[in-house]
């Protein structure tokens, strides 16, 4: 998986979530001993949304932090977008699942206007995008000026006493239980490797501030290896900045 670039990784990581999605939430739990339910409320909880906002969650899979957008305010129009089918047609079979508005979408090329969405949230999305700063640019470019974005998701290791014990349930815990539980061990070697090669969490912060948000702010979590990164959109109406 490491080797390959631009459209093959964006097929693979596609092809991936497809074949995983039966099983992806209940093995989200399990790899992050169930605090995976909890950091999705905390990075609600960043958004703020108000009860009649309109939100996009962005990489939505099942829709957990749709969802969790529709618990925490009620009367928010959520859109739930992904490039994999197969992990929102679960989604649509959840209790609620017709309180959320469904859309095949590409990170890279949101179908969407300028100034569209009050807030912007993703979980676990970032680190599958093939270009970063693209992905950044297209939902600065869909928030409205003075909206939020929100953004949790793996972070690599920091150096220190605990990077050993990280390492081997990193590269040995999880792909067993990718083994085990989705009898498919490939899709769960590629998180430690996607973790490992991601930005860290400052290095995120700085790309979403060179994108043009204001207020970049970031929290570590699981001994470090979860980030939930928090931005606004200026009140000015310039584009961002891009490469």
């Amino acid at each position: 998986m490491s080797h390959l670039k631009g459209q093959a990784r964006a097929r693979y990581v596609r092809a991936m979530f497809a074949r995983i999605a039966g099983r992806y939430d209940l093995l989200n739990g399990l790899m992050t001993l169930g605090q995976d339910t909890n950091w999705r409320r905390q990075a609600v909880r960043r958004l703020a949304p108000a009860p009649g906002a309109r939100v996009l969650d962005l990489g939505t899979g099942t829709g957990d932090l749709a969802f969790e957008v529709r618990r925490q305010a009620p009367g928010a129009r959520v859109v739930a977008a992904d490039f994999t089918p197969e992990m929102m047609a679960l989604g649509r079979e959840r209790p609620a699942g017709d309180q959320v508005d469904w859309l095949v979408a590409d990170a890279l090329n949101l179908p969407f206007a300028r100034d569209t969405f009050g807030g912007v949230i993703s979980g676990f999305l970032m680190r599958n995008v093939i270009d970063v700063d693209r992905a950044l640019a297209e939902q600065w470019r869909t928030l409205r000026p003075g909206g939020t974005l929100v953004c949790l998701d793996t972070t690599p290791p920091r150096p220190g006493p605990l990077r050993p014990l990280l390492t081997f349930h990193l590269h040995r815990v999880v792909p067993l239980l990718g083994r085990l539980v989705a009898g498919d061990a490939e899709a769960y070697n590629y998180l430690p490797d996607s973790t490992e090669g991601f930005l860290a969490a400052e290095a995120l912060a700085d790309r979403m501030a060179h994108a043009g948000f204001e207020a970049v702010g970031f929290v570590r979590r699981m001994l470090g290896t979860v980030a939930i990164h928090w931005a606004r959109k200026g009140m000015e109406r310039g584009e961002g900045v891009r490469n």
